[in-house]
């Protein structure tokens, strides 16, 4: 029954998360609260190593959640899962799209899809700037205290990223250079 759950829901999630993997974020959170099988902070690691491992982000966090909720076979329908409707959606646009290439309906739905996709991405990028810069357990609606729920230590490593972004000696260092930084600094923050 697991199976045919982790198959669905990521399913869903890959029929609607048009823009790549980082708009798979917010469906991965509506699940991971609907379902129990991972939590906010679980989350915001599994953005963090699969931005960082090679392959598509989405599809790896879907691995993930399959295989910590049902081991490999867990890992595969969820995979699979998250994959089928890209799947399905290209052969079928691949029939019709050489009749209709042309056609003014096919380019204003393309057109469309592009707020859509730049949306769920900036969402995206919201809860994970959420997650990772405010304490949300500290959130209880009537905030005392600014410090509670700001967490310090993150937004100023965020500021430092952002001022190195802007030095062109060090934009132009190779991008592994920056993900092994962030791995020293991430084991710093954790001791």
């Amino acid at each position: 029954m697991i199976l045919i759950r982790l198959f669905f829901e990521f399913f869903r999630a890959g029929l609607f998360a048009i823009g790549g993997g980082l708009a798979t974020i917010p469906f991965l959170r509506d699940i991971g609260l609907r379902t129990a099988w991972f939590t906010s902070e679980e989350l915001a690691n599994m953005i963090a190593v699969s931005e960082s491992t090679p392959g598509p982000m989405g599809v790896n966090m879907a691995t993930y959640v399959g295989f910590t909720t049902a081991g490999v076979p867990g890992a595969v329908v969820a995979t699979l899962g998250l994959i089928c409707p890209s799947i399905i959606i290209i052969l079928v646009i691949c029939q019709f799209l050489q009749r209709f290439r042309q056609s003014r309906g096919v380019e204003a739905v393309f057109y469309g899809l592009r707020p859509a996709s730049t949306a769920l991405i900036t969402a995206a990028g919201a809860s994970v700037a959420a997650i990772a810069l405010l304490n949300t357990a500290a959130w209880t609606g009537e905030v005392s205290s600014l410090t509670a729920v700001l967490q310090w230590k993150e937004i100023a490593l965020a500021a430092v990223l952002l001022v190195c972004t802007r030095i062109k000696k060090l934009k132009s260092l190779h991008p592994i250079v920056w993900i092994l930084v962030a791995a020293v600094v991430g084991i710093i923050f954790q001791m």
